[in-house]
């Protein structure tokens, strides 16, 4: 596992000061001099550069010392001495012999704060055109490290250059987006209607994504084995040609360029075909298509409860909420009775009027506590009203029920026993002779060919099956010739191998396949 990358302290101190805007602003304006190829600076051109930048407010001279000393400090500002200019005064000596520049520090500390201030402001995506691009770039790989000559290297080195660029591409987007997905299962929307969008666009996004995208991690894949059955240690030779970096005496720049060149590499195997004793043998492609189904399972289910909200007039919760306003809002505490009885259905007792079986038998001096117990009806508090006997319910005729039923199991079992009839043969033929097939029976033959295609064959290539009911039984073997079939039905046309087959009803005499011979015939031209 990689060490994570030490940072230098004080390669960020300057976002932390009090003249953080400051600070930053000035490092701003050499990195856009530096676009502008103009590498050192004097204290008026920085000035100069502020202003140009967006900086308007008021700086000091001696602010603007202090500033550039203390980024000089960190090490991210070089102090150059123009020993070659002329100087009226000490003054503009001063002021024009000292020339600032970044220091490789300081370029580093200013690509870090635009990648910052980038990630905050873009967001992420999942970008299908992206693995296509990786697909196409390794095939190109691929292509030209077949052609040994040395003209091909830097084609090699700029392909290369863009394989990184779209791993690199796909890893910073799927990350940004994870985090996003994320975020947004956890977001609950004050608007319903705007959230229910968000999250019914992210569903369809989700979807077009994980559609074809195993296919596509499978075709990376095979063209990250392509290109490492070259060597990899070649791929980056040659790139290494095609990259002309400067040749400088005392200076290594291929070393560290092919380890970050290998470094990529292996980030590309972990995505799309890790190697065997890697610590992780499942490809990151499949995680990230586990990771959306998952996500499209809970933005589903976050959708459901939506709309089941949606749906309800009100929720229990907002019932009590009410209820608590109400109660808050009470003239006084008479009021606020009536409002509990009300709401909880408080009042009188709905059995009182209710009499032992035998009035005659319980004094009429008794207290109620002193009294035999009553039986009281279960309806009488979840319906207000006690049992009732009534009439017993007249039993219903079904005999037309069970024609119909038997009517239909006819029909049903002659349209079957048509479809076998159909697709019996009386030897074995060529799948392509069956010719055109209604609906049903050609669905019929799908269901014995898949059956058959489902076995093992036998020694001597045969595939046998039989339906589910074990009335009838395909032999099957598949063409030596290559030849395809055609079948034409009403709903359309199927194409696949012109399979030799034999159907036979199972109720025939089964001696006939027996040995080696598997078909009871050979069709023409076998």
């Amino acid at each position: 596992m990689a060490e994570p990358p030490r940072v230098p302290p004080e390669m960020f101190r300057f976002t932390t000061t009090e003249r953080a805007d400051l600070h930053t602003a000035v490092l701003h304006a050499f990195g856009e001099a530096g676009e502008r190829l103009e590498t050192a600076l004097t204290v008026e051109q920085v000035r100069e550069r502020l202003r140009e930048s967006g900086w308007h407010a008021p700086v000091r001279e001696q602010e603007l010392a202090a500033t550039l000393k203390q980024l000089a400090g960190w090490g991210l500002l070089d102090v150059i001495f123009n020993h070659a200019g002329s100087f009226a005064t000490a003054e503009e000596y001063e002021r024009k012999n000292l020339h600032y520049s970044l220091t490789r520090r300081g370029e580093a500390a200013v690509a870090g704060v635009r990648h910052a201030m980038a990630a905050l402001e873009s967001a992420g995506a999942l970008q299908t055109a992206v693995l296509d691009a990786i697909a196409d770039r390794l095939r190109e790989l691929d292509g030209l490290l077949r052609d040994p000559g040395p003209g091909r290297d830097r084609r090699i080195f700029t392909a290369l250059q863009e394989l990184e660029g779209h791993l690199e591409g796909l890893r910073g987007n799927t990350q940004r987006f994870n985090g996003e997905l994320q975020r947004l299962l956890r977001v609950e929307g004050a608007d319903l209607a705007t959230f229910h969008e968000v999250k019914a666009a992210t569903v369809a996004y989700l979807q077009e994504f994980v559609t074809n995208l195993e296919q596509r991690g499978d075709a990376i894949a095979a063209g990250v084995r392509a290109v490492a059955g070259h060597g990899v240690g070649v791929l980056h030779a040659r790139a290494l040609d095609g990259a002309d970096l400067p040749k400088i005496p005392g200076a290594d720049h291929a070393t560290p360029w092919l380890a970050a060149r290998r470094a990529r590499w292996e980030g590309l195997r972990q995505w799309f075909a890790p190697e065997e004793g890697s610590a992780d043998l499942r490809p990151r492609v499949r995680q990230l298509h586990d990771v959306a189904r998952r996500a499209i399972v809970s933005l589903l289910q976050v959708l459901d409860r939506i709309t089941d909200a949606r749906r309800r007039s009100s929720s229990a919760a907002a019932d009590f909420r009410t209820l608590a306003r109400w109660f808050a809002a009470a003239p006084g505490e008479q009021d606020a009775h009536r409002l509990w009885e009300a709401a909880f259905g408080l009042g009188s007792a709905r059995h009182a009027h209710l009499g032992h079986a035998d009035a005659e038998l319980i004094p009429a001096g008794v207290p109620w506590a002193q009294a035999e117990p009553v039986e009281v009806s279960a309806l009488l508090r979840s319906r207000g009203r006690t049992e009732r006997m009534g009439r017993t319910g007249r039993v219903r005729d079904v005999a037309a029920l069970r024609a119909q039923r038997r009517a239909r199991a006819g029909r049903e079992r002659a349209e079957l026993e048509a479809a076998w009839a159909a697709l019996v043969t009386t030897g074995a033929m060529r799948l392509s002779r069956m010719g055109d097939l209604d609906h049903d029976t050609f669905g019929r033959l799908l269901d014995l060919l898949g059956r058959a295609l489902a076995e093992r064959p036998d020694s001597t290539g045969f595939r046998r099956a039989v339906t589910s009911d074990g009335r009838v039984e395909i032999v099957l073997r598949a063409p030596d010739d290559g030849a395809v079939a055609v079948l034409r039905t009403p709903e359309g046309w199927f194409r696949g191998p012109d399979y030799l087959i034999d159907v036979r009803s199972l109720g025939e005499a089964r001696g006939e396949v027996r040995g080696g011979a598997g078909l009871r015939g050979r069709a023409a031209g076998e």
